[in-house]
Parts: structure tokens; sequence; C-alpha cells
């Protein structure tokens, strides 16, 4: 079988929450595609499937593939997994239907897809990313605040970054999925800083904490951080 037979891998970023924020490609490549894989043990469950039904209703006929992303950090498993799940999807392309992964925000940005676009290119099928809008972006919209201008740099960091190494960047910090940790975040960081924060970016229950020194420990996993210092006064 050539290429040319072969179905093709879609990593498709389906944004932050909202179903509106959504791109026109995405939805375009989500309506023709007829295997719609989706990161966790069932695919109506996930997060990633109940936005995107909601402004395509016809994903609910189309063939659902779960894929089991296991919540660790042992590589061993983590490996097994992610091979598991491109033998799943091989299993499609190699009889010449394409697959569409469902994800969070953008594939490019803390995504388990990334893992599985290695894979699947690395068997020597084919494999294409469409970006999705990503939700620092979204949470930015939401505060109605800028994460640059003129010169300033922009740091995205995982939740669980060092708080040292917070408070060591210059200009805009991003901290992502930090949920219960951050408590700890705000504890470590300066004084000068200033803190907003959106929780669940774009779903009916979005919480916003313009000061954000004030939310309490329980914020979730989707709780995104925008930390800018305080600029100086002559």
């Amino acid at each position: 079988m050539n290429n040319k037979e072969r179905g093709r891998l879609y990593g498709i970023g389906v944004g932050p929450g909202d179903p509106e924020l959504i791109t026109v490609k995405a939805l375009k490549r989500i309506r023709q595609t007829e295997v719609i894989a989706l990161p966790g043990t069932s695919a109506r469950e996930t997060t990633a499937y109940k936005i995107a039904v909601q402004i395509c209703p016809e994903l609910a006929g189309k063939t659902l593939l779960p894929l089991d992303f296991p919540m660790t950090k042992d590589r061993v498993k983590l490996r097994k997994a992610h091979e598991e799940a491109a033998r799943l999807v091989l299993s499609h392309l190699d009889e010449g239907r394409d697959v569409a992964f469902l994800t969070l925000g953008d594939p490019t940005v803390y995504s388990t897809y990334l893992y599985l676009h290695r894979l699947i290119l690395e068997s020597g099928r084919e494999a294409e990313i469409i970006s999705g809008v990503p939700s620092f972006c979204a949470a930015a919209a939401t505060l109605g605040c800028s994460l640059a201008e003129r010169d300033e740099m922009i740091h995205i960091l995982p939740g669980e970054a060092d708080g040292k190494l917070l408070n060591s960047l210059v200009g805009t910090r991003v901290l992502m999925k930090a949920g219960r940790k951050m408590a700890d975040v705000l504890d470590n960081l300066s004084e000068k800083d200033e803190v907003s924060i959106v929780e669940n970016c774009g779903f009916p229950d979005q919480r916003i904490y313009r000061e954000g020194r004030e939310t309490d420990a329980t914020t979730g996993y989707f709780t995104l951080a925008i930390i800018k210092r305080k600029e100086e006064t002559p």
C-alpha cells in the first residue's frame, strides 16, 4: 500500500473551552473525517469531545476512538501508552481512513498529541497539525489585558515551574495548569508582581480572579495565571 492510499492523522486544537473559538479550518476537517480520536478511556466523556460536539453535532455519529494516556510521569508507562495509541491509529490509517485527534487549546503547547504525531511520522505515514486558540491568548482576551507590548518578553511555563525561576524572568509570565499548586506559586512571587487568574477559561463554570492573590486552594486543573511585574514609577 502506498502513501496515497493510506489515511492521514490530523492533530486538531479545539481551543480552550468556548466552542465558538474552534477555527473554521478545524471544524471543516472534523466534519470531513470519519474517525475521531480523543484522549481518554471514554470518548464522549472527554473535554475535547464535549467542546466540539456543541458546534459540530454530527460528531456524535462518527467513529470515536478513545486513546488512553495515563496521568503519570513514568516514562516507561507513557511510552507504552503512546505506542499503543499509535497502533490503534495506524489500524485505521492503513485501511485508508483519516483520523482526527482532538485536543484542547493548540496541539503544539503542552499537548499529548505531539508524542503520537512523532510516532506516526516515524512509521512512514502522514500527519498534520491544525492550530487552535491557545488558552493563554483566550485568558488574556477574557481579562482584557495584553500579553506583551513593545519589547516585552513572554514566558510560557508549566504549572510545576520553580518559584525561583518565575521570579528570575523578566516580562510576562504565563503559568499553565497550575491547579492545586497555585497557592504555593503565589506565596513565592515578588511583591512587585501583579497576578490575574482564569480558571476553566471559556467553560460555563469559568472563574476570574483579577487580584490573583485573593484566590483560594480550590482552583482546578485548568487554571492559568498571567503574571506581570509592576512598572517602576520614576
